[in-house]
């Protein structure tokens, strides 16, 4: 076989490779390189592997720019740049960049499954000016100090790897309703909901009381969770309002005996055969609607 025929069935095998195949070839070489005993010989594959990435930075770069420059040269570097093996080489040597959403997004990712191990979560909300916005659930919520890490987490992941964000703030959370109760899935949307406060009448880590049409209604911001309840105690049936609300223990404590009950769950925690009337909540158009039994 003459050396001419060998070149050209080599080139050939690699041009049947599919993206993948090749990927991997450079990742299986890159580790071999790395696994050297010699340290001196590992110095210069590494040396060789950067030389190359910068030589082909270097003609890559120039070639976008011709193609930028030209109308039609811009319209090809387009398609081209749908194509995955021209995106991630193109990438790889910094000459594009994901939408900037895109790697928020890919960045928070990665640091999700440890937040959910730990019971919490992160969304993203906006970026603006230089400044990541984004909202957290579970036990990323609050004051504790676990909570405090996860959220010092998702800041320190999202500005060591994304230049460009200068700032993350964390937004609170929209007040939503504790729990779904199966009455409010059963129910009509307007038989025996009654309109009371809005929203922004109570907010987080407070209690107000509505009443009308012969009902008594305390309703409880915790964490942003809102919950409704009979405004009496149920050990002598006297009102609640008055009481005191410790938001971050999630605890209620009737102004009259001291009784004390969970504020997300109704149940009570110095009587467990007592429990408060739960009442079925949900939220439209900014307002709380009730539905009273």
């Amino acid at each position: 076989m003459t050396t001419a025929t060998a070149q050209s069935e080599k080139l050939t095998k690699l041009q049947s490779e599919d993206f993948e195949q090749i990927a991997e070839r450079i990742d299986k070489a890159l580790k071999n390189v790395e696994g050297l005993t010699d340290e001196n010989a590992k110095i210069h594959a590494l040396g060789l592997k950067t030389a190359i990435e910068d030589f082909h930075k270097f003609a890559l770069t120039k070639i976008v720019q011709k193609l930028k420059a030209d109308e039609l040269g811009k319209e090809l570097l387009f398609e081209l740049v749908d194509e995955p093996s021209v995106y991630a080489l193109l990438q790889l040597h910094g000459i594009i960049k994901p939408n900037i959403n895109v790697r928020i997004t890919q960045v928070l990712d990665l640091v999700r499954p440890y937040m959910q191990s730990h019971g919490g979560d992160v969304e993203f909300v906006n970026y603006e000016d230089s400044v990541v916005y984004v909202r957290l659930s579970g036990a990323c919520n609050g004051c504790s100090q676990s909570a405090v890490t996860l959220r010092d987490g998702v800041e320190e992941a999202l500005l060591h790897n994304i230049p460009e964000v200068k700032k993350v703030e964390v937004l609170p959370n929209e007040p939503s309703p504790s729990l779904i109760q199966i009455e409010s899935l059963k129910s009509s949307k307007t038989k025996g909901w009654i309109e009371t406060l809005a929203v922004a009448d109570v907010p987080n880590g407070k209690m107000k009381c509505f009443k009308a049409d012969n009902q008594n209604i305390l309703i409880i911001n915790i964490d942003n969770r809102l919950s409704a309840y009979r405004n009496e105690c149920p050990h002598q049936g006297l009102p609640l309002d008055g009481g005191m609300l410790e938001a971050e223990e999630n605890m209620l404590t009737c102004p009259w005996h001291g009784f004390k009950f969970d504020a997300t769950s109704g149940e009570c925690l110095t009587a467990p055969q007592a429990q408060l009337e739960v009442f079925p909540l949900r939220i439209e158009n900014g307002k709380i609607l009730v539905r009273p039994s």
